[in-house]
C-alpha cells in the first residue's frame, strides 16, 4: 500500500520520537541534568553534550535553509512580531519549572517510559497548563500583554547569508571550544553520542516537514522536536481523537515514551515509581504548571527554543534560550540556600541522577 505524503511524516514523526526516546533513556539527556550537575558537582558533560546537539542542530539546520531543502523563514521561531516581555519571562518560568519538577517535557517523557508515575502527573499538568495559557482561561491576558508589549523586528534573524554564516562561525566555535575544553568529555561516549544524535534529529525533523511534507494542496506545518504544545496535543487526542488530525508533534510524543519504554526494558531499567515522600507533590506540581505557562508563553522549551528554535538563528529563540538558563540557575541556587539552611546537602550518586533528575 502506497502511503501518501502526511502519512510518511506521521510515521516519520514516530521513528524520530523512538529515536529520541531511546537515546534519551540511555544517556540522561536534558537540560536540567545539564545545569543541576554543573552548578552542584562541577560535572560539565552533560552541559557539552547539550551544547553538541546545538551545534550540531544548528550547522545541520543552516545547510538545509543555504541549500533550499527548507526555508526556516516559515517556521513559528522566525515571526516578525514578538512580545520581548513574554519571550524572557516565559522562559525564565520555564527553567524555573524544569527545576522544580525535575525534567524538562521531554525527560519527562523519557521517564514515563521507564515507569516513573511522577512524570505522568507532570506532563498532564504541563500539558494542561499550556493550554490553558495558549487558548484557554489564561489565553486573553497572554493575548493583551502580548499585544501591549509586541515589538516589530526589521528581521526576526540574520537577514543575509553573509552575516548569518558570520554568527555561525562566532557562535560555533565558542561553542565548539566549550565542548572540547574539558578532554575527558570526548571519552563519554554516550553523552558524545547523544549530542550528536539527538542535534541530527533537530535536522530530520525540518526534513520530515519542511521537504517530504511538502505539499501545496495540504501543507504539513514546518515544525521539528519540541515538547510543550505536543503534550497538550497529545493529551486532547486522547480525549477527541475522532475530531482531530494526527499531528507530526502528537506522534513524536507517542515515539518518546514507546522509545524510552523499550530502551528500559532492554537494559533492565524499567520500573514503576512513584513519590517517596507526600511532600514532594507540591514542588512537581509548581514546576509542572510552570513549564506548561512558561512554554506556551516563550513558545518553546529547552529543546523546542534550546535546539529548535536556536537552530533557525531567531532572535526570539536567543531570548527565549537565555530566559529558560537564567531561570534554571534561579531555581538552582535558591534549592542549594533552601538545602544549605536546613540540612547538608546529600549527593546523589550517579545512577540515581539518571533515574530522577533531567
Amino acid at each position: 500500500m502506497e502511503l501518501s505524503v502526511s502519512e510518511w511524516v506521521l510515521w516519520l514523526g514516530l521513528a524520530i520520537g523512538l529515536a529520541y526516546g531511546v537515546i534519551g533513556q540511555l544517556s540522561g539527556f536534558c537540560l536540567n541534568s545539564a545545569l543541576r550537575q554543573q552548578l552542584t558537582s562541577g560535572n560539565g558533560n552533560k552541559l557539552r553534550a547539550f551544547a553538541l546537539a546545538m551545534l550540531v542542530a544548528i550547522l545541520g539546520s543552516q545547510m538545509l535553509n543555504t541549500a533550499g531543502v527548507v526555508d526556516l523563514s516559515q517556521s513559528i521561531y522566525q515571526m516578525p512580531q514578538v512580545s520581548w516581555l513574554l519571550t524572557i519571562f516565559g522562559g525564565m518560568l520555564f527553567g524555573f519549572g524544569m527545576i522544580r519538577a525535575r525534567g524538562c517535557g521531554a525527560r519527562s517523557l523519557v521517564l514515563l517510559g521507564q515507569g516513573n508515575l511522577r512524570s505522568l502527573l507532570v506532563l498532564l499538568i504541563m500539558g494542561i497548563s499550556a493550554f490553558a495559557t495558549l487558548s484557554g482561561v489564561l489565553g486573553p491576558l497572554r493575548s493583551s500583554i502580548t499585544e501591549m508589549t509586541a515589538v516589530t523586528l526589521d528581521s526576526s534573524s540574520f537577514s543575509t547569508d553573509a552575516d548569518r554564516w558570520t554568527f555561525i562561525a562566532i557562535f560555533g566555535g565558542l561553542l565548539f571550544a566549550f565542548i572540547c575544553k574539558d578532554k575527558g568529555f570526548l571519552q563519554q561516549r554516550l553523552d558524545v553520542i547523544s549530542g550528536l544524535v539527538i542535534g541530527l534529529l533537530v535536522v530530520a525533523g525540518w526534513i520530515v516537514t519542511g521537504w517530504i511534507g511538502f505539499d501545496e494542496f495540504e501543507p504539513t506545518p514546518l515544525v521539528s522536536l519540541t515538547f510543550v504544545a505536543p503534550v497538550g496535543s497529545a493529551i486532547q487526542y486522547a480525549m477527541i481523537a475522532t475530531g482531530m488530525t494526527l499531528s507530526f508533534g502528537v506522534v513524536v510524543v507517542l515515539g518518546v515514551v514507546l522509545g524510552s519504554f523499550f530502551a528500559a526494558r532492554a537494559t533492565g531499567q524499567f520500573s514503576i515509581t512513584g513519590f517517596d515522600k507526600s511532600a514532594d507533590m507540591p514542588r512537581y506540581l509548581l514546576g509542572a504548571a510552570c513549564m506548561g505557562i512558561g512554554g506556551a508563553l516563550a513558545l518553546g522549551c529547552s529543546i523546542g527554543q534550546g535546539l529548535t528554535g536556536m537552530s533557525t538563528l531567531s532572535f526570539a529563540s536567543m531570548m527565549a534560550f537565555a530566559g529558560i538558563c537564567a531561570g534554571g540557575w534561579l531555581a538552582l541556587r535558591l534549592e542549594r540556600l533552601s538545602v544549605a539552611s536546613s540540612e547538608p546537602i546529600q549527593r546523589q550518586t550517579g545512577s540515581e541522577q539518571h533515574q530522577q533528575s533531567a
